[in-house]
Order: structure tokens, then C-alpha cells, then sequence
């Protein structure tokens, strides 16, 4: 998150419960015609369709003051990023149409107040932000242009089988010390290392913690890292490896490193901490893919070490380290089980950059509702009536600032490029809802279906979920808006078009309830245009899509056309589709 909007947010979120109704059914769509080939698609209310828009540029729909979301989309991949124009109209459309939704105001049923995060999170001191989200993603940017790992088919171990079989005289002594060749460059295009000497500090069942020697003096005390040591053990990599699935093992020891040293710190220079934010930790998919001097050979987490005296960069104080690693190792380990899981376990290509980053979005939300699970409400609050526990919130706020950001302009940022690279808060936001959405609709067991196979991509997700990706995708962008439309009942939405696990209006009327930033204009940030007779001229991204409710006049049947602005049909390798959802009378 940028500072502007995190200095904000010392007061958000609604309270009530955060999960979803998961009642209702999916209605069975008519047939769907593409657009140009004739026929009128007839919905029932509360009823979608989405309509294939690469073969011709109308589809008509049934009229006489009927009322419609009509979602204009481009569900593509691997195109270049480039905004393509396109025109919008409905002949027919009512002059009387509703305004667009402008308050966001929630349902009845859902309460409105608002409450402290964690004041660590607020405090105004530097956060990970951009330096940390250009890191990583250069880390695996060039991880895709190295060979295939070394160890792809020899038949690696995944660490839970050989924690299985191993026995306790493997386990090295506490104060132990060995060698690691750390990435010492903040450029991981640069191969940059630095050889440290590191003590073991902790060793739990499946994780052990080794701290950079020469930072000894600014580390934590041994009750501390005995803590620290038992949440990453115990909770955070339980966590991710139920979800995702297990790690590779290529050094046979049946557990996972983790390294704090100052020359992580070290990755950001002191002067650019408050505006470009710091290297929090990262994996370095090198010490699984090359057997080179440079490569620990392992499955290594590297994070910074306390510096309360911006020794060795920016200051960071024991609490703060405590409360930044835990959101960015879940992160970090999503994409080394993805790494581990693609390129080792099963010989394959590394997962596509959109893809890979969604899933470890959804891993730092799995610290949430580890919290929100343990801390039913009102426990674990500041105040009882909040909605999430204090200390789950930290894990899903950058979640819901960046998806509010992305639904803002969901027509402007691509959620589906194939090319790894930091995308911007933006995209990251909307991959992390669809990534949602999809568990939402596939259930537990999907995100680790994701890692632990060999296709990637829009690839993997249809083969994961047996549907064409089209389909998902237009589905996804009305759950976006219909999951909890004002005066309709949840239950009574399509499970298909709406989250089970997230109320959306919910969570973005508490981001606005606490904040005063331009940043957060209003409750709701998804806006509807009005579609009219007249063309819209507006544009598209790939994987992206606009919002627009259509009120049809009193003729029996309306025709929307969506073309090119000089009425030409649209691209058919951008994928241009029309999604429709019919709404009930007066909403």
C-alpha cells in the first residue's frame, strides 16, 4: 500500500460476521447465441448469460422495462497490455433509466461500524510497499528465463515424507552455525551474493531458524524467537502447505529454512524507505533451480532481522518484524510450494506471474482467517462489536484497500498477463478477488490442485475446473457486483454470482466508515454507467471489463451492440464477450 492510504485507515471494517449466506442455487441459462447470430436471450430474473461477442457485435434481450447489469469484457491472456477502444449502446433504452449506484449504502441487514487496526500497522513508520513488490517480482521474473531446475525428475522427496522418516538425531544442535550465500543485490537481475555465518535459533517440526551471526546483537532474545519460532512453525507453514501442498525437499532434511540477516535489510537503502518501502523477505527460486556455488541448495526464507537503531538500513523495532514476516512468509511460501511444485515435484514450467501472485495473495489471507476462525466475535476485539479480530487484520488489509482501488477502474487493469512483473496495487487487488472467487465457487481443495500440477496459466485454471475460462471469467464479473445487491437477499443470487467466504459491500462500507482519504470516495467502489441509445466510447484492457445497468423502454425486445468504435466487430483473439444479469423490478 502506498502511504497515502494506509495513514488513513486507523479506523475501518464493519462489524457482523464476514462470511457470506451460501443458500441458494444456480439457475440453468437459456442457450446463449452469439452475438450477431440472431434469437432474443430471454433471463429470468436474477438469471445471467454470457454471450460470445468475437463472431458479431448484437445481442438481443427482452424488453418492456426490463433492467439489466451488462458487463462489456475482454477475457484474454498473454495480449500485449494496451487499452483497446470499443462503443456500448442498447437501442430502445429507457430516458428514465435508474442513476447509477453513487452511496453504496449496505443492505439493512448489515451493520456499520468501524474499528482500530492494530496501531504496529499505522504507526506512520515505513511498510514493505512497492520495494517489496518489485523485488519479488523480479525474483520471479528471473526465475523464468533460468534453465529448468536441476532437480526436476530425480525424484525429490516433498518435505512431509521425509519429516516422516527422519529421526530426531538428525535435527543439528541450537547455536549451531553454517553458511548461507544470501542474494545481496536489490536488483535480483544482478548476481550480487554475499557469503554469512548463521546459528541455529529455533527448531521446530518443520521449520528452523537460523540468525546472520554479525546481527546477533540486534535479534530477538531467545523467549522471543522461541514465539516467533512457534508461529511459523506451528501455524503459518501448517497453513500454506494445507492449502497450497507440500514443499519440495531437495536437501533431504525435512524442513524448511528460514534466515534472518541484515543483509536482507540492507536490500533497501535507509533514505528510500518511507516513500518506496523495504525488502521485507523473499524465496529465491535459485537455491531450487541451480546446483552453483551461490545456491544454498534448499528451501530457504530469508528475512530481515530487528534494527531498531538503522544500523544497517531503516529502523525496524522486534514488534514490527513480528508483525510485518508473517503476511510476507505465507506469501514467499505460496511461491516456493508453486516453484517447488512445477518445476521439481513435476518437471514443469514455473506458474504464469498473475496466476502465481493471486495464489499468494490468498496466502497472506489465510492469516486472517486462521485469526477469524480462532476469535469468533466478539473475542479477540478491541471493541466487540468489530468485524475481523484485531490480529487478523494486518493480514487482509492490503487485500481490501487494493481491491477497492482495483474496482474503482476495473476496465483500466488487467487481471490475466502472462508476463511476471509488478503489475501495480491495482491488479494485484483484482487477481486477489478472483482468486477468491474461484475457491469460493471450487471449493478447499482448489488452490493446491492449482500448484501441484504441470500446466500454468489460463491453462491450469480450466483444467483445474473443467470450464472454459471465458465462462469463469463472466461469471466472476457479476458476482463482483450482484453478490450483495441492495433490497435482493444474498440467498436469493446465483451461487455462481456472488462470494461465499467475503461480503464485499460489507468490507469496503467498513474501508470507508474509517477512512477521510480521496482515496476511498465512497462506500461502494464498483459504480454502474447507464447504457443508453447513444454509443459509449470507452476502452478496455485485456482481462478487464466495465460495468454498465441498461433499463429497456416499452418495447418488446432491446438490442445492445458492442463493436469497435467504427462498429466492426471486436478483435476475436481479445475474447469480447458480454456478460448479462437481469435485476428484479425496482432495484
Amino acid at each position: 500500500m502506498n502511504r497515502s492510504r494506509t495513514a488513513v485507515l486507523a479506523t475501518f471494517f464493519v462489524a457482523a460476521g464476514c462470511s457470506g449466506d451460501s443458500g441458494g442455487s444456480t439457475t440453468t441459462p437459456p442457450d446463449k447465441t452469439a452475438c450477431g447470430t440472431g434469437g432474443t436471450v430471454q433471463l429470468a430474473v436474477l438469471q445471467a448469460a454470457t454471450v460470445d461477442c468475437s463472431v458479431g457485435t448484437t445481442v438481443t434481450l427482452q424488453g418492456a422495462g426490463a433492467s439489466y447489469i451488462v458487463v462489456p469484457q475482454l477475457a484474454t491472456y498473454g495480449e500485449a497490455n494496451r487499452a483497446t477502444p470499443y462503443a456500448l449502446s442498447a437501442d430502445g433504452a429507457s430516458t428514465s433509466a435508474r442513476e447509477s449506484e453513487s452511496t453504496g449504502i449496505v443492505p439493512a441487514n448489515l451493520s456499520a461500524a468501524r474499528f482500530s487496526v492494530d496501531a504496529a500497522a499505522l504507526d506512520g513508520s515505513p511498510k514493505p510497499g512497492a520495494r517489496q513488490r518489485s523485488f519479488d517480482a523480479a525474483l520471479r521474473a528471473t526465475s523464468r528465463t533460468a534453465p529448468r531446475s536441476a532437480w526436476s525428475g530425480a525424484g525429490v522427496q516433498t518435505q512431509g515424507a521425509v519429516a516422516s522418516a527422519r529421526k530426531s538425531g538428525q535435527t543439528p544442535p541450537l547455536g549451531s552455525v553454517r553458511g548461507f550465500s544470501v542474494l545481496a543485490s536489490n536488483d535480483p537481475h544482478v548476481s550480487a551474493f554475499k557469503d554469512v555465518a548463521a546459528k541455529l535459533a529455533y527448531a521446530g517440526d518443520n521449520i528452523l531458524i537460523y540468525t546472520d551471526t554479525s546481527g546477533a546483537s540486534t535479534g530477538f532474545t531467545q523467549a522471543q524467537m522461541n514465539d516467533f519460532g512457534y508461529l511459523f512453525d506451528q501455524v503459518l507453514y501448517n497453513l500454506d502447505v494445507t492449502t497450497f501442498g507440500a514443499v519440495s525437499d531437495i536437501d533431504q532434511n525435512g524442513r524448511m529454512l528460514v534466515l534472518l540477516s541484515p543483509v536482507v535489510n540492507a536490500l533497501s537503502p535507509a533514505a528510500q524507505c518511507n516513500n518506496a518501502g523495504y525488502v521485507a523477505g523473499f524465496f529465491n527460486p535459485f537455491d531450487i533451480s541451480s546446483k552453483t556455488a551461490n545456491s544454498n541448495q534448499g528451501e530457504v526464507f530469508y528475512g530481515l532481522v530487528p534494527d531498531p537503531t538503522g544500523k544497517f538500513s531503516c529502523s525496524h523495532t522486534v514488534s514490527s518484524v513480528g508483525t510485518t514476516l508473517p503476511g510476507v512468509f505465507l506469501h514467499e511460501m505460496q511461491h516456493m510450494i508453486s516453484f517447488s511444485q512445477h518445476t521439481v515435484v513435476h518437471s514443469g514450467s514455473q506458474e504464469e506471474g498473475w496466476l502465481d501472485e493471486g495464489l499468494s495473495l490468498i496466502a497472506e489471507e489465510l492469516g486472517s482467517k486462521y485469526y477469524e476462525d480462532k476469535f469468533p466475535a466478539p473475542t479477540g476485539r478491541s471493541n466487540p462489536g468489530l468485524l475481523f479480530p484485531d490480529s487478523a487484520a494486518l493480514f487482509i488489509l492490503g487485500d481490501i484497500v487494493n481491491s477497492y482501488a482495483y474496482l474503482l477502474n476495473p476496465d483500466v487493469y488487467a487481471l490475466t498477463l502472462a508476463v511476471s512483473g509488478d503489475v501495480g496495487l491495482e491488479s494485484r487487488g483484482g487477481d486477489w478477488l478472483l482468486l477468491r472467487y474461484l475457491g469460493d465457487q471450487q471449493g478447499s481443495d482448489f488452490y493446491k490442485r492449482l500448484d501441484s500440477n504441470t500446466t500454468v496459466g489460463i491453462a491450469n485454471v480450466e483444467s483445474v475446473t473443467g470450464r472454459k475460462f471465458q465462462s469463469l471469467f463472466g461469471d466472476f464479473s457479476l458476482a463482483l457486483y450482484a453478490d450483495s445487491i441492495q433490497g435482493v437477499a444474498r440467498s436469493s443470487v446465483p451461487s455462481a454470482n456472488r462470494f461465499s467466504s467475503r461480503i464485499l459491500r460489507q468490507m469496503y462500507q467498513s474501508l470507508y466508515n474509517g477512512s477521510s482519504s480521496s482515496d476511498v470516495p465512497r462506500a461502494f467502489p464498483l459504480l454502474l454507467k447507464t447504457l443508453t441509445s447513444k454509443a459509449a466510447s470507452a476502452t478496455l484492457n485485456p482481462g478487464a471489463m466495465g460495468f454498465y445497468r441498461l433499463t429497456t423502454g416499452s418495447g418488446a425486445t432491446t438490442t445492445i451492440t458492442f463493436s469497435t468504435i467504427s462498429g466492426g466487430r471486436m478483435p476475436a483473439s481479445l475474447r469480447p464477450q458480454l456478460t448479462i444479469f437481469r435485476l428484479p423490478p425496482g432495484v
